[in-house]
């Protein structure tokens, strides 16, 4: 499944590999990877493929879950999707609570001791997946595991979550892209290690020279 789901995202273009030409981060830091995995719900046929993993995985992972929550934004519309498939309930978790109405941070009925699983569309430093958790947790949910659609596995990552229990299932990672990519000729061989050098600590820039 990692493989099928890489050559999809690949084919649209919501994971770009640019090894000689970087994209710079906000944070300053150069990386060979742009990811935008909003562009799965313009193309039906990989989104198709990427929904019905979701489905399968949330199925096979957690055949005890009550519900999925969306990561807002970009996970909302895939824990809809998923949540249609598997005939199951759907919220989501906002940025930040409201500032009227009732003040919501949490979108969807959601009652104290449902058995939850985040829908994340990207897993890069963990923070923002972390967050949502943790308010989930604060309303009472109970959070099974995270099913993100990506990660670049980095272990800064891998450490944060960790360190706060959350148990996160990718379908595809970088690793797999990276390979999955080469062998398309997306990239040179000569390539794989310099992006692996990147994931293993992206404020080291010295994989930009090879």
């Amino acid at each position: 499944m990692e493989k099928e789901i890489a050559k999809a995202l690949l084919e649209i273009g919501a994971v770009f590999l640019r090894p000689d030409e970087p994209f710079t981060w906000a944070s300053g830091i150069k990386s060979p990877i742009y990811c935008d995995n909003r562009l799965i719900l313009s193309a039906p046929k990989q989104r198709k493929i990427v929904e019905e993993a979701i489905a399968k995985t949330v199925k096979e992972l957690y055949p005890e879950a009550e519900a999925l929550m969306g990561t807002s934004t970009a996970g909302i519309a895939h824990a809809a999707i998923a949540a249609w498939i598997l005939d199951m309930p759907m919220g989501y978790v906002r940025g930040s609570a409201k500032d009227h109405g009732r003040n919501n941070r949490i979108e969807g009925k959601l009652e104290p001791g449902t058995k939850v699983v985040v829908i994340e569309d990207l897993i890069s430093t963990g923070g923002s997946c972390i967050d949502v958790v943790e308010a989930l947790r604060e309303a009472g949910a109970d959070v099974l595991g995270v099913v993100s659609i990506f990660t670049y596995g980095m272990q800064k990552g891998l450490d944060r979550l960790a360190a706060a229990n959350v148990k996160n299932n990718s379908l595809s990672n970088f690793d797999t892209l990276v390979e999955v990519a080469a062998e398309e000729g997306r990239i040179k061989e000569s390539d794989i290690e310099r992006l692996k050098k990147f994931r293993n600590n992206p404020s080291d820039e010295s994989w930009i020279n090879g």
